[in-house]
Order: C-alpha cells, then structure tokens, then sequence
C-alpha cells in the first residue's frame, strides 16, 4: 500500500471546478497585483481568526518580516523565541539585526514553555514570539501576562495553526499581531506561497499594508523602507475557495489523530501527541515520538508510507546562529525532540484502511 505524507490531488479533485472558476476570473480582470480577492481574503480571514484586521502577504516568512519591521524591532532588540521551529521563527528575528533569545520547550507540546519565559527577559528583550507549533496553540495567558508586566510585544507565530484555539480564542488573536503561512502543505494552502498578518488593532494593520507595499503611501511617496511582501491575487482567489472547507478539513484530521490515538493506545514505544485541555489542534502534523526514529522513518519508506522529521535540527544548533555562543545540551527538550519526533500521514483524506496500514508497520517494527 502506498500512503504519502500528504496528498494534495486528494483535496484539490472535488474542488477543482471552483478553483478553475476563481482563477478564470482573475484571469479575465488581469488585477494580478491588490485585485479585489486580496481586500476579500482579508476580510474572511479576519472573521475567521476573531481579528480586527487582516493584511495578506508573500508568505508565511514574510508575515513574520513584516510584522515585525512594521513595530520596529531591529538591531540592539532580543526576542524571546523556540529552538523547535521552522527556521523561518529565528531567521526574521536576526535579518532584522535583532537577537534571537531561545526557551526550551514543553516536552509534551513541543511548544515553548511557558513557565520558562519571564526568566529569559532582560532590558533589551522587545518582544515574544511563540509558536503554535504542528497545529496546537502555545500556552498564551501566562505569556500574556509576562508581556504586559514588562511591556514587550507579542508575535505569534501561528504559520501550522490557523483555526487552532486557546480557551475559545483563535490563533493569531491574543498577540499584538499573529502570522500564518499558506504554504501548499497548510490546512488552509495556496497554490505556492502565501501568508496572512492578523491584529487587533486596525492602525496597526494599516501600517504593516503599507510597509507590505515598500512603506508607500500615497504612491511613491515612502515614510517607511518596506518590501515587497504582496500577496498574489490569484493566490487570494484559490484561498477563497478553499476557506469554507476547512473546518471540514481540520474536523477530519482531528478524526484521523483520534483513530491513530486508538489503535497505539497501549503500546508503550509509541508517545501519541499530548494535547492540552484548553486546546483545539489542528493537526497539521500528528507527530510521535518513538526509540529508533530514523530506522523506523527508513523502514517506513521501504512499505510505501511517507513521514517527515520535524525538525532534525534545533534552532540553537544551526550553523548560521553560532555566534549566539549556543551549543547542544543548552535545551535538552528541544534536542529529545528532534532525536524522537516522527509525523505521520494526517490528511484529511486519509482513509482507515491507510491509518490501519500505517500502525501495524510502525508496531511491526518498533516490536
């Protein structure tokens, strides 16, 4: 049996009609660049994360650029971050000229934990940036408080997450501003790059739309150096059409994981995702952890069955952040993950047939 990690021509088959349609009508307008889609993405997106007000962007990295040069974090700022991410979380911080503090995470969510934040502050600490990482919110009111005693700002790093909670509160609208990805292998994913800023602050949000467009406004006209972190209008129309799914998606997903839950119940080399009660996850990944992880990841390839280690490497351990003075043993959390983590196959199309295939291959091996 072959089960990829992800199929894509799954999910886009039964909507390929209306994905056609979107783009023939940005096709016939030719508004490749701010055509109306964009405004009405915004606006969806905005709704659907309880946000006052949406910005759509390049993509998931350049959420986090932006954002965070709209409210001016630079050189001589440290930012409070996860050494398990995407490399995407620690590298805006330094092409910023900022310092990237790292906080090892919570051994059972992999996100960072929260208890650990305030011991990390300092005078030149400007911001946090958490992680809702492989679709399940970080612990945010204890972070919250932390930002609001020492008056730093707050990033989330939502680009795993959109449509995740936190105590009824969605992703992207506890922080100061929240930024997703709409990478292709996203819950909710375009048909290349792109990404989303949301706040809930509507001054904050017209200023990161201006330094989306290089900090121009009126045309030509620049108080600010920004980028080019536009979101493609056609980009906006293939996400449109996809919105109204995906609660049926993530709904399906989370059916998967608790199929997975059941039939790994009680095997004891296998520790399923620990979500926490004050969550709803998304699963864009059902990541386990288990002894043997790249023997039981080469294994797996051999019986058709795709998985992905997220992440091999810790941010802490990267080549390019040496200077930082880090090295392994500093996060010893981070580093178990990295050394245990395997995710599965969690598509919403995934059938029972295929969840039973992948179990009794990795029990087959892991016995």
């Amino acid at each position: 049996m072959n089960v990829p990690l992800l199929d894509l021509k799954a999910q886009y088959a039964p909507i390929k009609t209306d994905i056609m349609k979107a783009i023939d009508e940005v096709m016939s307008t030719c508004h490749f660049i701010n055509g109306p889609q964009v405004k009405l993405l915004e606006e969806a997106i905005a709704k659907y994360c309880g946000a006052a007000a949406a910005v759509g962007v390049s993509s998931g990295t350049d959420a986090l650029l932006c954002a965070m040069m709209a409210l001016g974090i630079g050189p001589g700022d440290e930012v409070i971050t996860t050494p398990f991410t995407f490399f995407a979380t620690a590298g805006c911080i330094w092409r910023l000229g900022a310092k990237p503090v790292f906080v090892d995470i919570d051994s059972d969510t992999y996100n960072i934990d929260a208890a650990k934040v305030e011991a990390a502050v300092t005078p030149k600490t400007k911001a946090i940036l958490p992680v809702h990482l492989f679709g399940q919110m970080a612990d945010m009111d204890p972070i919250m408080a932390v930002a609001k005693k020492h008056n730093l700002l707050v990033v989330e790093d939502g680009a795993q997450s959109i449509g995740s909670q936190y105590k009824g509160r969605r992703a992207g609208s506890i922080g100061t501003v929240g930024c997703f990805s709409f990478f292709p292998s996203k819950n909710l994913g375009c048909m290349g790059d792109g990404g989303m800023i949301v706040t809930q602050d509507p001054v904050l949000g017209e200023k990161i739309g201006v330094f989306r467009n290089h900090g121009s406004k009126p045309k030509y006209y620049h108080k600010f150096v920004g980028g080019n972190f536009r979101l493609d209008t056609l980009q906006a129309a293939v996400l449109l059409v996809k919105l109204p799914h995906l609660e049926k998606w993530s709904d399906m997903r989370r059916r998967n994981a608790a199929k997975y839950n059941e039939l790994f119940k009680g095997f004891a080399p296998v520790k399923t995702p620990v979500i926490r009660d004050f969550n709803t996850t998304i699963y864009n990944q059902y990541a386990i952890r288990v002894p043997r992880r790249n023997e039981l990841q080469a294994f797996l390839k051999e019986q058709g069955i795709g998985t992905e280690v997220y992440y091999p490497v810790s941010m802490h351990e990267q080549e390019c952040f040496k200077s930082l003075g880090l090295k392994k043993g500093d996060f010893p959390q981070s580093e178990q993950a990295e050394a245990q983590s395997l995710a599965l196959p969690i598509y919403s199309e995934l059938t029972d047939e295929q969840i039973h295939y992948v179990v009794e291959k990795v029990k087959q091996f892991l016995s």
